[in-house]
């Protein structure tokens, strides 16, 4: 008989498991809070649970564990990176930016990354599998019981493509928001995607208004599909339709993030394309300086040619913003970190 993963389950599901052990109703609530509002990962933890009954649950059941690798804080800003490995060894990456009002935490929906963006590190060492909803949720947790925190802000845009792991990541929206649980706004939780909009459609269903960003980064599907390879498969075109149906269907405004490469798309005829595919629509544009990896050969941003490209775009009547890059001095970039321990282990 397969175990059950405890920490893996929304509530309904910890019930019915529980009812098939024989287990009295009320202790389905103790035990989702202790999982999911105390961030408990073992029932040695829980206080209001017999040792009887703990020994009867660890042995039908177990709870899936993160371990940290390490761990690195900025000395220019309030980032903290880490490292986690997973059951199988599996190396994933994390990251904590705290502001003055909130703590936000940026979280790995996949190990590696299949979509293979030129200018991204994650994807540099392959693809190996998707995250479980335990994984996704121990890696708020894990930080959360780290540094006495609360986590106001989730924002699913670390290694991985979230909507390549649609099922897992609409579960770990459902546990997170729980109102029994971790209770966080559905409002405060945001997912980043290069742009499968078979995936977003879906999403657009779901009853789940979270916060949408769409990887652009070119506004021209020919020289888009040169860095992003899934442009092949979803056109620029289809993406805008999409974030439109994502708009009607939600109320929530989608955000588009775009990269500024030097001589890739930072011309005025960029500008122009960006322009006619917003078409007054309600649209936010969020630039992005580039973290320079070796792969792919170009520099990082001039910040001075960031803030001139966002003024042109203002003054055509795009609602633009310039995203600060955190921890630049602690491998910032996702997936770089990953692939400098994978290379330390390597020598």
């Amino acid at each position: 008989m397969r175990k059950i993963i405890y920490n893996n389950l929304e509530f309904n599901e910890l019930n019915s498991s529980l009812q098939d052990l024989k287990v009295e109703k009320f202790r389905t609530n103790q035990i989702f809070e202790g999982i999911h509002h105390l961030f408990y990962n073992n029932f040695e933890s829980f206080t209001n649970i017999s040792k009887k009954m703990k020994r009867m649950l660890e042995e039908e059941g177990k709870f899936i564990k993160i371990e940290l690798i390490k761990k690195f804080e900025s000395k220019v800003d309030k980032t903290t990176k880490y490292l986690f490995k997973l059951e199988d060894g599996a190396l994933i990456e994390t990251v904590l930016m705290r502001y003055k009002d909130r703590n936000t935490i940026c979280i790995s929906s996949q190990v590696g990354c299949k979509m293979g963006c030129k200018f991204c590190a994650s994807t540099k060492a392959g693809y190996e599998r998707n995250l479980q909803v335990s994984e996704l949720l121990e890696q708020v947790y894990y930080i959360s019981r780290l540094e006495n925190i609360r986590i106001n802000n989730i924002v699913l845009m670390g290694i991985g493509e979230p909507l390549d792991n649609y099922d897992n990541v609409i579960k770990f929206i459902k546990i997170i928001t729980d109102e029994r649980g971790y209770n966080i706004s559905i409002r405060n939780i945001t997912l980043s995607t290069c742009g499968l909009t078979k995936k977003i459609d879906k999403l657009s269903q779901e009853d789940l208004p979270i916060n949408l960003t769409i990887s652009l980064h070119n506004p021209f599907d020919s020289e888009r599909s040169a860095i992003m390879p899934i442009n092949n498969k979803y056109k620029i075109g289809e993406i805008f339709k999409s974030a439109k149906k994502y708009y009607e269907s939600t109320g929530r405004r989608v955000s588009f993030e775009y990269t500024l490469i030097k001589d890739v798309n930072d011309s005025d005829r960029h500008i122009d394309e960006i322009v006619r595919l917003f078409n007054h629509e309600n649209f936010h544009l969020n630039l992005i300086p580039l973290n320079a990896i070796d792969e792919f050969g170009k520099p990082n941003t001039n910040l001075k040619d960031l803030e001139d490209f966002k003024e042109k775009l203002v003054s055509r009547g795009i609602n633009t913003t310039i995203r600060k890059s955190m921890g630049i001095d602690i491998e910032g970039a996702c997936g770089q970190l990953r692939s400098s321990h994978k290379n330390e282990l390597r020598k």
